[in-house]
């Protein structure tokens, strides 16, 4: 087994971490003494990048008492076209919880994808999303992008069924200015927990697409009082 896999360092895969002073931080990660996770999470390197993340991406956050503090929990969100919903989501996550958060929808190319998944990213499969949920880790799932970032897309249904046994936490995500610019912080606005009003057995396939529309319906109502 690679020896940067099985140890971590001091470094949490699930919390994170004031940064390094630079030179320590450099000597480190020179010298190999930084974890990578199963799911190609580079920890050390997201810490080191995150004031300036959270610099470039302003946010305003409402209902962050949501977020679960600990245990893994799916947050749904809506999306426009590119990377700053995920971005503002993961800022937010990381002031109102202290925690990592890995988002849905890792390419499978060479390059980008391992780039994306040194930062959090997961691949959009079953498999990720359900091994991510065991593991205890907060996991963004992006609903399909909307032009103008008007509504709330469609929900990834092949992915439903690894969601039914966890929270669901719905979230809009609101430009601060017109077309995303950063004239003004980004909202991010927590709801309370999805649920169905009858009683469901969470393997039932049915029980995924009830899923779905309830969290569709969620995201729709937050950005209806954004």
């Amino acid at each position: 087994m690679n020896p940067l896999v099985s140890r971590d360092f001091g470094v949490d895969t699930d919390r994170v971490s004031d940064p390094e002073p630079l030179p320590s931080a450099l000597r480190r990660r020179l010298g190999g003494r930084y974890p990578i996770d199963p799911f190609g999470l580079d920890p050390h390197l997201c810490d080191l990048l995150a004031p300036a993340v959270s610099s470039m991406v302003r946010v305003v956050v409402t209902g962050g008492e949501h977020v679960p503090r600990a245990g893994g929990a799916v947050l749904v969100a809506n999306r426009g076209f590119g990377v700053v919903e995920p971005a503002a989501l993961s800022v937010a996550v990381r002031r109102e919880t202290g925690r990592r958060l890995r988002v849905v929808g890792a390419p499978a190319v060479p390059f980008a994808g391992g780039a994306l998944r040194r930062l959090g990213a997961i691949a959009a499969s079953y498999e990720d999303v359900s091994a991510a949920l065991r593991a205890g880790h907060l996991v963004a799932m992006p609903l399909a992008p909307t032009w103008l970032r008007t509504g709330a897309g469609t929900p990834p249904l092949a992915l439903m069924q690894a969601t039914t046994h966890t929270p669901v936490v719905p979230v809009a995500i609101v430009p601060g200015g017109p077309f995303g610019s950063a004239l003004r912080p980004w909202q991010v606005r927590f709801g309370e927990l999805v649920r169905l009003d009858e009683p469901y057995a969470p393997d039932d396939p049915l029980t995924a697409a009830r899923f779905a529309e309830a969290m569709q319906e969620a995201v729709n109502a937050l950005l209806a009082a954004s």
